[in-house]
């Protein structure tokens, strides 16, 4: 409810206005039955014919003021709610902006996603109704109350029975529906995981043809989340026939003693007709406050969640009042630096790092799959921070830089490229929001990517699909490859970026790169030995160790690992040069 109340407290000019519409729709609920009362016995017993008229008129004018109150209550209530939705949604998109990968892993994307989009969509459902019932049924009920009891204080008696029911009723619907509402929303998160994973690898599942796996997966999960919903439902549904069978039983007891009261002369007809109706209103806004917080569980839940995320403090702080690096050289040092995921792992994925690398050299990292080069370079930009040890550029503690100034000095390529929906030339943009046609142009001659986009409709204004689905696994690279050489940075990294290039383009990349990055800091982490065979220096690492450094030659003599790996992708007449 905390976090509802923040929100809605932000709008207090609106939540003024929705609180006097309020007064509107119970002007109408209540005056009606009052002067229908008085017409009764003022008007039709007594035959008077003008007094009928006059509250007739009153009647009409009163119809007119609620009619106009409860416009302008569904209009606030509304502008509130959404208003709301929207403002949660910016706070936790710009919230998950700020996490490192450590808490992204920790919550999952599908789960993020649901806390982003559904739960929030809860809460202004919930949100709405709380401005309009959640407001009216405390007011409809006190007046309606006040209003029965003037009317008749000993008929009145009757409530003291109902309304402890109807309290313990309520409180067992809460207590039946909130684990309901968390493992439906659980159930969701799961639904949304499965769906991602089906579309993203879908050519995947269609290669090992287990559709039909992905299938009794997705089919688990959804009928798990319908058994919860279904309960749920079943639970809300029986409420409102419960509730109806109670304040029916109200009504005859009412009327079995108001009939007495009338048949001895201390109640009137239309006082008894008003009575009624006081009580049907007082039970009425009691049944819909009931729906209110029937509703609250479910929407509970979503709030907790979306606090979950809004509280949750990043790994890695953005660190704006940092050292200004605008003059940035680009001389790397790891100084024995020592990390481990934040997954419970004893065994920590780098121990006891310590490289340099300067301007105008090329560093490769080689090693076996999961020997933690990629978790290395990550360190540079500070997608992870070191438990141990330091990452110096220019011999400046990365985590003393301004975070902003040290990524836009960092030209990152990882290992999966990444492109996003629009165009060939925004997606390199993305590099250097302000690069002309001209150098993007120019990074794409030399990522190789020239020719491949020429020939697609349009060129560089050619549409992407999402993620670029419509480009081959080599044209991806080339463009990520691109987006960063626009950018024109000290730092490049390399995060195993020419996989997916064919012998041919990998070795014309290579040449043209290393014509255009004489002045910059150059780290590539790969697998083939002919993408490094010809940096400054090359740094084996093993189980998340350093176990030898040198050029291609001097670790083919000595280092057995690297000679392992060269075996295995290079003649003997090239292991012998």
């Amino acid at each position: 409810m905390n976090i509802m109340i923040r929100y809605i407290k932000k709008y207090k000019k609106l939540l003024a206005l929705n609180f006097i519409s309020v007064f509107g729709f119970v002007i109408i609920e209540l005056g009606l039955p009052t002067l229908l009362a008085k017409i009764v016995d003022e008007g039709i017993i007594a035959q008077k014919e003008e007094v009928i008229f006059q509250y007739a008129m009153m009647m009409l004018g009163i119809i007119i003021i609620g009619l106009i109150g409860v416009l302008f209550l569904a209009y606030f209530a509304v502008r509130i709610s959404t208003n709301v939705v929207r403002d949660i949604r910016d706070e936790l998109f710009a919230k998950t902006r700020t996490f490192s990968a450590t808490e992204v892993n920790h919550f999952g994307v599908a789960s993020l996603m649901t806390r982003t989009n559904n739960d929030p969509y809860q809460v202004m459902l919930f949100t709405q109704m709380l401005l309009r019932i959640g407001m009216i049924t405390p007011i409809m009920f006190v007046a309606s109350i006040v209003m029965a009891i003037k009317t008749s204080p000993s008929l009145s008696l009757t409530l003291a029975v109902a309304f402890p029911l109807l309290i313990i009723a309520v409180i067992w619907m809460a207590i039946l529906s909130a684990p309901l509402s968390r493992r439906q929303q659980r159930n969701l998160d799961s639904i949304n995981r499965i769906m991602r994973e089906s579309l993203t690898g879908i050519r995947v599942i269609r290669a090992f043809v287990r559709e039909k796996f992905q299938q009794g997966r997705f089919e688990k999960i959804n009928d798990d989340y319908t058994k919860t919903s279904k309960s749920l439902f079943y639970l809300m549904a029986l409420a409102v026939p419960a509730f109806g069978i109670l304040f029916s039983s109200i009504i005859v007891a009412i009327i079995w003693f108001g009939t007495n009261l009338v048949g001895d002369g201390s109640l009137r007809i239309g006082q008894l007709t008003a009575f009624i109706d006081y009580i049907f209103h007082a039970l009425f806004s009691f049944m819909m406050f009931t729906t209110l917080f029937a509703m609250y569980p479910r929407a509970a839940v979503s709030a907790a969640r979306i606090q979950e995320v809004l509280k949750t403090e990043p790994n890695i702080v953005e660190n704006d009042g940092g050292i200004d690096v605008s003059t940035l050289h680009g001389v790397i040092e790891f100084k024995d630096v020592t990390f481990a995921y934040a997954d419970g792992s004893e065994t920590p994925a780098l121990r006891n790092i310590s490289f340099k690398a300067e301007p105008g050299q090329t560093i490769a990292f080689i090693g076996s799959t999961g020997s933690g080069k990629s978790t290395l370079i990550q360190l540079i930009p500070r997608f992870y921070d070191t438990n141990s040890g330091s990452v110096l550029i220019d011999g400046i503690d990365v985590k003393d830089m301004n975070i902003h100034g040290l990524r836009e000095k960092i030209g990152f390529i990882p290992q999966k490229a990444v492109l996003f929906s629009g165009s060939i030339a925004d997606n390199i943009r993305y590099g250097n929001p302000d690069a002309s046609l001209a150098e993007i142009m120019d990074a794409c001659e030399i990522a190789q990517a020239k020719n491949f986009i020429e020939k697609k409709d349009g060129g560089y204004e050619h549409i992407l699909s999402e993620a670029g689905a419509n480009l081959s696994g080599g044209q991806k690279q080339r463009l990520s490859i691109a987006r960063a050489l626009v950018r024109k940075p000290k730092i490049y990294v390399f995060d195993d970026s020419f996989s997916a290039l064919d012998y041919r383009t990998d070795a014309i990349l290579r040449k043209e790169l290393r014509k255009h990055t004489m002045d910059a800091t150059v780290l590539i982490v790969a697998q083939r030995i002919g993408t490094i065979m010809h940096a400054d220096q090359i740094i084996v690492i093993h189980k998340g160790e350093i176990v030898a450094r040198g050029t291609h030659k001097q670790l083919l003599r000595d280092s057995e690992i690297y000679y392992d790996i060269a075996a295995s992708q290079l003649s003997k007449e090239e292991l012998s040069c």
